[in-house]
This record gives C-alpha cells, sequence and structure tokens, in this order.
C-alpha cells in the first residue's frame, strides 16, 4: 500500500472530514464530467469517501480499489455484492444514527395523528376567531403499531412507541428475539395494525413491497409512516390510495424521486411531507462524517474497517 493512498471524493464534504481525510490520503473530488478523467486515472484510487453512493459505472473504472466508506446507514445505491466479489471493502454509519431516525418517524407520527399542520394552520389563519375550535384529531395512544424493517432503527421506534402505549408486531425477512408479534406476511400484518411504519432498506429486493394490496390492508383509519427510502412504497398506489380514501394518512420523508414531490401529495391535507431530513441534525450528521473517517483511519492501520455492510462481514474478517 502506498504511504498515502488516492482517495477518490464524491459528493461535498464537511470541514471536519476534509481535515482528516487529508490526513492519510491524497485526495481528488470526482469531477462532474468523469468519463475521462477515470479513464486516465482511475488506476490511482485505492479509497472512495461517498456522500452519495457509487454508481455502477465509477466503480468499473477503479481496478486497484480496495475500500468504500459510505456517509449514511443505507447503500442501495452501491452495488455492495460486486464490490465484495472484487475484494473492496464496503463500510457505512449504522448506530449513530439510529435515535434521530426514529425521533422523525415518531414525529410525523404526532403530525399527523394530531393533525398539526392544518390545525397550525386553523390557528395562524384567524379561523379559530371567525369559526371556532378546530375539529378533533385522533391520540396515538394505545395504538397498534406495524414495523417493516426490524433493524436497528426499527427496533428504536418500537421501543419508542411502547412509551406510548403501543402494541407493536412487525415484519422482516426472519423473525428476531424481540417480545413483538411476528408477521411473516406484509399485508396480514397491515391488516392487524393501525400504524405501519417502513425502516427497512432499499434496493430491488424491496421494491415497491408497500403496494396497493398492503395500502389496502392498512385501510382507512390507518396510517403510512415512511423514514426508509422511496422505493419502498409504490408512490402511484399511495397517491391512489389516499385519494380515493382506502387508506386514512402518510408522513413521508423519502420519495421515490427525490427531491421531486408528486403535486397529488402536495395538496393533500392529510399527509404530512419532509425533505428527507430523518438524520438532518448537526449533531448526528457529524457523527456520520466522523464514523466515514473512522473506517477509512482503520483501513489504513490494518486493511479492516469498523462498521463493514453485511455483504463485506466475511471479507473484513479475512
Amino acid at each position: 500500500m502506498p504511504e498515502r493512498p488516492a482517495l477518490l471524493q464524491l459528493g461535498k464534504i464537511s470541514e471536519r472530514m476534509a481535515k482528516r481525510l487529508a490526513a492519510g490520503f491524497d485526495v481528488v473530488q470526482l469531477p462532474a464530467d468523469h468519463e475521462a478523467f477515470l479513464a486516465e486515472r482511475g488506476s490511482e484510487f485505492a479509497a472512495i469517501a461517498t456522500m452519495r453512493g457509487v454508481p455502477d459505472d465509477v466503480l468499473a473504472e477503479l481496478p486497484n480499489l480496495k475500500v468504500i466508506s459510505s456517509f449514511g446507514v443505507g447503500y442501495d445505491n452501491i452495488d455492495a455484492t460486486t464490490a465484495a466479489s472484487r475484494g473492496i471493502l464496503v463500510a457505512h454509519t449504522p448506530e449513530v444514527l439510529n435515535d434521530e431516525v426514529a425521533d422523525t418517524a415518531i414525529m410525523l407520527w404526532l403530525a399527523v395523528s394530531k393533525e398539526l399542520l392544518p390545525a397550525e394552520r386553523w390557528a395562524r389563519s384567524g379561523a379559530w376567531e371567525t369559526k371556532g375550535n378546530y375539529p378533533l384529531a385522533r391520540t396515538i395512544r394505545g395504538r397498534k403499531v406495524g414495523i417493516l424493517g426490524l433493524g436497528r432503527i426499527g427496533q428504536t421506534i418500537a421501543k419508542m412507541t411502547e412509551m406510548f402505549g403501543a402494541e407493536v408486531h412487525y415484519h422482516s425477512r426472519s423473525r428476531k428475539g424481540v417480545p413483538y408479534q411476528y408477521f411473516d406476511n406484509l399485508a396480514d400484518m397491515a391488516r392487524a395494525v393501525d400504524v405501519l411504519f417502513v425502516i427497512t432498506p432499499g434496493g430491488e429486493g424491496t421494491r415497491r413491497l408497500v403496494n396497493a394490496e398492503v395500502l389496502d390492508a392498512l385501510g382507512s383509519e390507518g396510517i403510512l409512516i415512511n423514514v426508509s427510502r422511496g422505493s419502498v412504497v409504490d408512490e402511484a398506489a399511495l397517491v391512489e390510495a389516499l385519494k380515493e380514501g382506502r387508506l386514512g394518512a402518510a408522513g413521508l420523508d423519502v420519495f421515490e424521486d427525490e427531491p421531486r414531490i408528486p403535486d397529488a401529495l402536495k395538496s393533500m391535507e392529510k399527509v404530512v411531507l419532509l425533505p428527507h431530513i430523518g438524520s438532518a441534525t448537526v449533531e448526528t450528521r457529524q457523527a456520520m462524517g466522523d464514523l466515514v473517517c473512522d473506517n477509512l483511519d482503520a483501513w489504513l492501520v490494518d486493511g479492516k474497517v469498523v462498521t463493514p455492510v453485511p455483504e463485506c462481514v466475511l471479507l473484513n474478517e479475512q
């Protein structure tokens, strides 16, 4: 390994990250017009620090790449299987954002159930004075909650909903060692709960997993909260279910074609929309950036990373 390996930077990074990376690597930012650049210099790079995944065409042009350190817990925009087959370690930033994303999920649930935004407009517009009290909303207490994807963040959400007296159910690829009711069929779980939290990873395996059948099972009083990836929910089916009253309400932090949001969703009173801010606080983003650097610093020492993605766990142990 060279004394200062070349690192390819994808996306903007903080000054704190830039200083740390520059201490151990020769850092080069990927140019917008990168085809000719990679054709000439792609073989130089042993490492990547990325804020936005790694496009397949970029990965293919880096024959000597050894490690990718990604900002975020989700990595569906990195072909980790191909990377692992090439001996490339892929690292991400789990754990440090669990509480923040869970807080956002609970905030959306509260905002939807208590009709925070239309109630705020009622007060701000003067309607309280001219039309009287705002109509009654719905409690979040004692609800039956379903969680799609009971990983680290899903379990944090589950614990938080229990503080509101929730009865927790979950659907995941396999049964977990937790005291919650497991469903091996997502539609069956949706039929049994009042609120469905979506916090499963994105990618082809979960694309449009929440489809018309699941939304219909959730029902006309049901609430959908999505803080995972927009691709997990069939957005067209969601719009139709809300329009037709087959679904009660939704709180969404993610969308299929970000940053574009369907106009139909923007116009709906029973929908709360956020611009993908699940982990967006100064403190959490700093912790995520630190872990990106920690993974790369660890690789410099012994060729291993601190938090490999599942596809690279065995590779990290070699």
